[in-house]
């Protein structure tokens, strides 16, 4: 009889473990392609079919009982245009996580924090993707080889998050700082990052009100760009009608430290038609100015007719 009790204690304990350790796995992705005449600086227009960040991901979670969470995401970049798929297989995001009630901590590659809070927020039209992709924001340091941890909610609707990325022997380690803030229809975010010498500060903010939505950030950098620092601003905006969206924003980036020249503008008008909540079709024109010191690359335009697809 006693044999037979600790047999079924042990059976008992076995399928309870198996009750609360139940895990999934997801498979998503995007395929978002767009058809363009494109113009660089003087140069004859050309005729282009674009890749905007299309991708394949794999993620998953287990539940290991007492509010602990094991979980991953693994994602590949591929261009449906040529179904070539990216130099590193897993290099959009590939990490590992622990989460509770005390909060979560990510190891792995992944995107900046400080880069999610603020210019991805305000570039609505095309997901910050593709050629008309915000030019302006600065965008440095590693993602790679990063330590995160994701604060629990102290306060209701605010995110703290922070991430430090091992540095290499030619590189400083790079770190992350980001909050998120929902009050009703107001979301607040903030982002800092640093490498070495280069270091940015950014704020964002986005409202809605009925059918319009309106966003801006600002960000103040350091050598994020070029040598010197500089300011610069976004400003959005969306208006909804049924299955349409209407689309504009404008950035302007002001001096960069004592180069002449070195001013710029973007600006981009677009329109999105919702198919579905997973497929739309979409255009857009973009255009950007640059100095003539040419700090980031030269002039641009582009118009452009899109097919994007989630799954």
């Amino acid at each position: 009889m006693i044999k037979r009790t600790i047999a079924l204690a042990v059976l008992a304990t076995l399928a309870s473990g198996a009750a609360f350790a139940q895990s999934t796995v997801t498979l998503y992705g995007r395929l978002n392609v767009t058809a363009e005449r494109q113009k660089i600086g003087s140069a004859k227009a050309v005729y282009d079919l674009s890749n905007n960040s299309s991708r394949l991901g794999l993620k998953g979670e287990e539940d290991l009982g007492g509010g602990l969470k094991a979980g991953f995401i693994l994602e590949h970049g591929f261009d449906p245009t040529t179904g070539a798929g990216a130099a590193t297989f897993w290099g959009r995001q590939s990490e590992a996580y622990l989460s509770s009630n005390f909060g979560m901590v990510r190891i792995g590659n992944f995107s900046s924090e400080a880069q999610l809070a603020t210019g991805d927020w305000v570039s609505m039209h095309n997901h910050d993707t593709g050629t008309s992709a915000d030019r302006l924001y600065a965008y440095f340091g590693s993602d790679v080889n990063k330590v995160a941890y994701r604060a629990p909610t102290f306060v209701k609707n605010l995110t703290l998050e922070a991430s430090a990325a091992e540095g290499s022997s030619t590189t400083k380690r790079t770190y992350d700082l980001a909050a998120n803030y929902e009050l009703g229809a107001l979301k607040l975010g903030a982002g800092y990052n640093k490498q070495g010498d280069q270091k940015q500060v950014a704020l964002r903010a986005m409202y809605d009100i009925g059918a319009f939505t309106l966003g801006t950030y600002v960000q103040r950098d350091t050598n994020g760009i070029a040598a010197g620092s500089r300011n610069n601003l976004r400003l959005a905006g969306m208006y909804t009608m049924g299955a349409s969206e209407f689309h504009a924003n404008v950035g302007v980036a002001g001096k960069i430290g004592s180069i002449a020249n070195s001013k710029a503008t973007q600006a981009t008008i677009g329109y999105n038609y919702n198919l579905s909540k997973r497929t739309k079709v979409y255009t857009y024109y973009t255009r950007f100015n640059d100095g003539a010191a040419a700090v980031y690359g030269g002039d641009f335009s582009s118009l452009a007719v899109g097919l994007r697809h989630n799954f």
